[in-house]
């Protein structure tokens, strides 16, 4: 596979891509720009939408709780119901990826499918997202945002055929630009795509983040204004003595952010787990919303209404408690049952209440030493974030750009890293991971630089290695050594028990050195019995790690439980092929995720010297064994780069499968290879 081309280039017929014909910093930046309005763009025209449609079910004004509040119990009840009735259609007819908070899909998009995110999802995430929130589901904007300036800036990149590499990061510029442009916030829209949407803070992928971040920044203060999200007084950090109750309120803030991860996800198994069809759930999920709306409109919505007093002190204990727990229900349950929204919102909300009622007694027992609720309420609405996303820079500066208050960045800082440690400690995956890791996506797995620790020497070795035994005379093991191509062979004796291995260099500094002894020496007399040995259940990386140390180019595989036992044998050149077949795979499977809209529509995309990428609908005689069992590549000469599936609840999705993967019914192979062979397989 050495013609396959690497991610880095389209690999299509046609003109050059535009990147190729620029400098490639000059056209990221210039890429930056675009993505940057779109997003900003995309924003304004998604925050327009939201007013139409909670002018439609509540009525015209901009406090959605004032509005609830003077509608009828029955009204607040239906509201968000009818709206769950259309989202969950829209969501699972349409687009599927559009269900939920939206950044587990981008993460998903950058890792697995080369940043590949279909453009009729903007469309619909826009549609019903906005009309989720406009109807009262519990649920915030950012998440949307998010998934919808990546939805266009891939689309963007697409339709430019841009390399892999580059499309990543202007799926991480339209993210940054979601984020900035819903919050007023340029650079906690940087650092959200740097440290959750792609992990990476080298210079050439964070400079057009920060440029893209900047430009929506522009087009939101264009059209929305440029002041802060929240209104806060003046705060500021008492006494020295005070941080220590921060940290306390910021481990209060862990245990807040871990169980809203832990009740989301059993909510969504729990819908699941119901007999109805998935489109008409969400409705169900917004009677559920709508019920606990009759008596407390605040969990309604996105929630600033709510968070603002909150910050001022004016809201009573016992409300904080009520809101804390009925906000965490009516968000889980609108996610969970198919509703379309994020959860940035909702976790600021959460953390509101939280540091909001904490504050309160705090503040009761040392009134001289310590800040009013509202300051510890500020800072527990970046720990839950931080908590929930394990993502501590972003929330203490979002939290920072949100209220344009600096004071409060100590206790804030330390709040923050004390429950993320918490949650880390208590919770392995963050509230988008976990969703990834539910459909067999572990981020934290795909990035492994060193590939030969993920291949194993069981895949790899020659089951038929070069064995003599101990009384072959020496020229017959000199007629054996001439004809091979082996640099190591190994000796057995009568029960075929290993004994050790001749090698080149032994047998021209020994033998051939004394031909008197040529007509008595035979394979036992010539063997190195100190011999390094591996199994099969071992990683190549450390096989060749034996082979460097010990200076040689061949080594025996031997059974785990019977070292004696040769299975096989692994040379260098055994490695190094290895190594060559699983980069080709990588970079194929960043060129098929790249060219997924085209093998869409085509079905098939020439990649040159007749190659082809190609969907092969499964053999029936593939079904229920492993691509180890099948050896494709040996037995038809193609590769397996991807697998489309579709697993009930989930939806569509895209595997990279490893050797372990089983096939099932109604999966799809992604393969390359000669366009004979392709369609041979076809024809199985």
């Amino acid at each position: 596979m050495s013609h396959v081309q690497s991610p880095e280039s389209p690999g299509t017929d046609g003109p050059p891509a535009l990147g190729t014909r620029l400098r490639e910093p000059l056209f990221m930046l210039l890429a930056a720009v675009v993505c940057g309005l779109a997003g900003g763009f995309g924003a304004v025209g998604f925050r327009q939408l939201i007013k139409v449609f909670q002018a439609i079910f509540f009525g015209e004004g901009k406090d959605l709780v004032t509005l609830a509040m003077g509608l009828p119990w029955y009204w607040r009840l239906a509201a968000p119901m009818v709206g769950g009735a259309f989202v969950g259609p829209m969501v699972y007819f349409f687009a599927r990826e559009a269900k939920g908070h939206g950044v587990p899909e981008v993460m998903e998009a950058v890792v697995v499918k080369g940043g590949v995110i279909r453009p009729r999802v903007v469309a619909v995430k826009i549609l019903a997202s906005a009309l989720c929130i406009g109807s009262g589901g519990s649920v915030g904007r950012e998440g949307p945002i998010v998934q919808i300036g990546s939805a266009l800036a891939s689309s963007i990149g697409q339709m430019f055929k841009v390399s892999t590499h580059q499309l990543r990061t202007m799926v991480g510029c339209g993210a940054a630009a979601g984020i900035a442009a819903t919050f007023n916030a340029p650079m906690a829209g940087a650092l959200f795509a740097i440290e959750i949407i792609l992990g990476d803070f080298r210079v050439p992928r964070v400079t057009p983040i920060v440029i893209s971040s900047v430009m929506a920044t522009v087009v939101s203060r264009h059209f929305l204004g440029d002041f802060p999200s929240f209104v806060v007084p003046p705060y500021e950090l008492v006494c020295p003595f005070e941080l220590p109750l921060y940290m306390v309120v910021g481990l209060a803030a862990g245990l807040v952010g871990v169980a809203f991860i832990v009740i989301l996800y059993a909510t969504e198994d729990f819908f699941d787990w119901i007999p109805l069809p998935e489109y008409v759930k969400a409705a169900l999920g917004g009677a559920v919303v709508g019920a606990i709306g009759i008596w407390f409109p605040q969990v309604f919505g996105v929630g600033y209404e709510t968070i603002n007093p909150a910050l001022t002190g004016s809201i009573s204990v016992s409300l904080l408690l009520i809101l804390l727990f009925g906000k965490m229900v009516a968000t889980t349950v609108t996610i969970g049952s198919g509703g379309s929204g994020g959860i940035f919102a909702p976790s600021l909300f959460m953390g509101a209440m939280t540091g909001g009622l904490l504050g309160t007694f705090i503040h009761q027992f040392l009134p001289d030493m310590t800040a009013s609720s509202g300051a510890y309420a500020l800072v527990a609405m970046g720990a839950v974030v931080a908590a929930a996303t394990r993502a501590p820079i972003t929330s203490i500066i979002i939290v920072f750009e949100l209220t344009n208050d600096y004071t409060i960045i100590p206790p804030l800082m330390a709040a923050c890293v004390v429950s993320t440690v918490l949650a880390g400690m208590l919770k392995r995956d963050t509230i988008y991971t976990l969703k990834l890791r539910r459909r067999g996506v572990d981020i934290f797995r795909e990035e492994d630089p060193n590939v030969l620790r993920t291949l194993h020497v069981r895949d790899t070795m020659d089951q038929r290695p070069e064995v003599m035994p101990a009384s072959t005379t020496f020229r017959d093991v000199l007629d054996i050594v001439l004809s091979s191509p082996h640099n190591a062979f190994f000796v057995v004796d009568k029960n075929q028990q290993l004994m050790g291995a001749i090698s080149l260099s032994r047998l021209r500094m020994s033998v051939l050195q004394r031909p008197e002894l040529q007509e008595t020496v035979t394979a036992g007399d010539l063997i190195t019995s100190d011999l390094p040995a591996v199994t099969g259940d071992e990683t190549l990386d450390v096989a060749a790690q034996i082979m460097s140390a010990k200076g040689v180019e061949e080594i025996p595989v031997v059974d785990c439980s019977d070292p004696n036992r040769l299975l096989g044998s692994l040379s260098e050149q055994d490695v190094i092929k290895a190594y060559n077949r699983e980069m080709s795979r990588r970079d194929l499977a960043g060129t098929v995720a790249s060219m997924a809209g085209a093998l869409d529509k085509l079905h098939e995309v020439n990649i040159g010297n007749d190659y082809v990428l190609a969907e092969v609908l499964t053999p029936r005689r593939f079904i229920g064994k492993t691509l180890k069992g099948l050896d494709v590549r040996v037995r038809h000469g193609i590769e397996v780069a991807f697998i489309r599936t579709y697993r009930e609840g989930r939806g569509p999705q895209i595997v990279v499968p490893s050797s372990d993967y089983r096939i099932r019914e109604g999966d799809t192979l992604v393969v390359a290879g000669q366009k004979e062979k392709v369609h041979a397989l076809e024809e199985l």
